[in-house]
């Protein structure tokens, strides 16, 4: 083999050199200044040595003449006056190679520039933030997410979201912005990466996060793996911090729970997405105005759920500590970390112990005198006894057979479903108190729906048909079935109590115009709980236990039941009136308000106990109640 050239050495050494970046390419430039500059002083000193002085002048200090070969290396204008061809004919020598090497330097800082600018825009370099909410994979559901983050990080003075997803960095930052604008005290910092690479995942610095929530990305062919890969990369990391992590994230199939638990063991919260929706939707089929309460509880504009310490109540029952409180609405005792809603009005509230309330902010949390109680207006009436209920369901997903088994926990024996949906016979499996029909059509389709005698049913569910069509279509066809509905509505003069599902939160304004009593949007409901647990772990018990028919749960009971009709009273009467049926007011619905989405459908969670309110048919008292 032949022994490399010299020039190939040099070659070689050059190449290397200027794979080094632009700092080295900088430095490689001032050198060759230098050496120009000095060639071209030691012709002039050698011309000078012989007696020729190119610029006619005995007298000139060479460190001049070395200065003014610097200055037109830099600057082509000095060369102006300069005397004696041979001298002007030097110079010209050192200003255009002066030329080419100031050319070269302006280039190569402006690639560099531009290099710089560009890494940026990719969004690579790690971020310093430290007890940030992390939220990692980017989806429909991030906005509603961010939303809700800012509103709750508003009393804090920095706050700070961190994203790290691929997608372009700018593309999502301008996406944020359109909806959300400004963001007030949160900074919203993004990140391009794979969430499910380690060394991506570093870039977001998870290990000092205070929560990190985890999104699937939209159009993923197997969501659930992405989310639980995420959580190994975090939970298995070799980098990781040595105090757990506060992971929350949705799984969609049930399947898949069991392998997420393993991978996130008791530092992760899993949100079953598809069994939550179906869960409120039969809840909110049977009580009107339901689905309102859960979206004021899991928002953070207006009243939301705190936990608090009041040592001054230690001692106290339960049912006394309600009666502490004029702009809180106590709703539960944590007890050795184990939640426990409604618990028996003689539970003992102490040390050690955190009372579950509902506040506009936890700097709203207060202790006041307790109110009085109005004996007189306490009601004598008893609630009816359960009877059988007819419920008709409009569409079809997957989450339908897990959402007839929850309703089969609420309804009385002898009740029925009928489904339609323009989908093959279904299995739904037997039940004990339901009786389930299918029929094969379209529910948008009028004459489908008259040949049904759709006022004839208890309650109606609308589903969106989520498993074969997009978003967009989904919620079309459910517009269509809403619109036919209150048509049918119109022409019959029935009261047609409706629970609609809509995927998309845009389109619940178009929906509202229907009047629909309630609706379920499926990724803003998901979103709300996602962003509720990021903020406080406990929060997953409290919801859990609100949305399961096991324990007590939210209803709207007829207000008679509690106060007499016509009578005035404030809320602390209220209060005393569930607490003799083992149960806890948290608010009241008024029936005349039910249509007017501008006052909340009439719903009024954690009202100030000492304002009076009248009760009249159709009104509605807020609980939480065993059944």
């Amino acid at each position: 083999m032949n022994k490399p050239t010299v020039r190939e050495r040099f070659r070689y050494w050059f190449d290397q050199w200027m794979s080094r970046g632009p700092v080295a390419l900088i430095a490689l430039l001032g050198l060759a200044t230098v050496v120009l500059v000095l060639v071209v002083f030691g012709l002039v000193s050698l011309f000078t040595l012989f007696g020729i002085y190119p610029n006619d002048d005995p007298t000139t200090n060479p460190a001049d003449t070395l200065w003014g070969n610097l200055m037109r290396t830099l600057d082509p204008g000095t060369m102006g006056g300069d005397t004696g061809w041979l001298f002007r004919i030097l110079m010209l020598i050192i200003t255009v190679g002066g030329l080419i090497i100031v050319a070269s330097l302006i280039g190569i800082i402006s690639g560099a520039f531009d290099s710089k600018v560009e890494d940026l825009r990719k969004g690579r370099s790690r971020v310093l933030e430290t007890d940030h909410t992390l939220i990692l994979g980017w989806s429909s559901k991030i906005f509603p997410i961010l939303s809700e983050i800012v509103i709750a990080n508003e009393s804090r003075k920095k706050a700070s979201i961190v994203i790290l997803a691929d997608r372009d960095k700018v593309e999502m930052e301008d996406e944020i912005f359109a909806k959300l604008g400004a963001t007030g005290t949160t900074k919203i910092i993004c990140r391009t990466g794979d969430p499910m690479d380690l060394g991506d995942l570093e870039i977001s610095n998870p290990h000092t996060a205070r929560s990190i929530i985890l999104l699937a990305p939209d159009g993923s062919s197997d969501p659930d793996s992405d989310v639980i890969k995420t959580a190994l990369a975090i939970t298995n990391n070799p980098r990781r911090r040595e105090g757990s992590y506060h992971i929350v994230g949705e799984i969609e199939q049930a399947s898949n729970l069991e392998a997420a638990r393993l991978v996130g063991k008791d530092e992760a919260h899993w949100i079953l997405g598809a069994d939550l929706i179906g869960r409120i939707t039969v809840q909110s089929c049977r009580q009107s105005g339901l689905s309102v309460v859960y979206s004021e509880l899991l928002d953070f504009d207006g009243d939301e759920i705190y936990f608090t310490e009041q040592p001054t109540l230690h001692g106290m029952s339960y049912s006394d500590t309600q009666f502490a409180f004029a702009t809180s609405s106590v709703m539960g005792i944590v007890k050795g970390g184990i939640v426990n809603l409604n618990p028996t009005p003689d539970t003992i509230y102490e040390f050690g112990d955190s009372l579950i309330v509902i506040a506009e902010d936890d700097s709203t949390i207060a202790l006041a005198p307790a109110g009085s109680v109005d004996e007189s207006a306490l009601s004598a009436v008893h609630p009816e006894p359960p009877r059988p209920e007819r419920t008709l369901v409009l569409g079809y997903n997957a989450g339908l057979p897990g959402m007839l088994r929850e309703l089969d926990e609420y309804v009385a024996a002898g009740s029925t479903v009928t489904v339609l949906a323009d989908v093959d016979t279904p299995l739904f499996g037997s039940f004990d108190n339901l009786v389930v029909t299918f029929t094969r059509g379209d529910a948008s389709s009028r004459t489908a729906l008259d040949a049904l005698r759709v006022d004839g049913y208890d309650h109606i569910i609308v589903l969106a048909y989520r498993d074969a069509l997009d978003a967009q279509r989904a919620d079309s066809r459910t517009l269509i079935t809403l619109l036919q509905l209150r048509a049918i509505e119109d022409s019959t003069d029935a009261d047609l109590n409706i629970v609609s599902e809509m995927l998309d939160d845009r389109n619940r304004e178009l929906a509202e115009v229907t009047n629909a009593d309630d609706f379920i949007v499926s990724d803003k409901l998901i979103s709300l709980l996602l962003s509720q647990v990021s903020e406080n772990r406990l929060l997953m018990d409290v919801f859990g236990t609100l949305f399961s028919s096991a324990g007590s749960e939210v209803y709207l009971n007829p207000a008679e039941n509690y106060i007499t009709a016509g009578m005035s009273v404030d809320f602390y009467t209220v209060l005393e009136a569930a607490r003799r049926r083992g149960q806890t007011a948290i608010g009241y619905r008024i029936g005349s308000q039910a249509r007017n989405s501008a006052q909340a459908y009439g719903v009024h969670v954690n009202p100030l106990k000492t304002d009076r309110v009248t009760f009249g048919p159709g009104d509605r008292v807020i609980v939480l109640a065993a059944e």
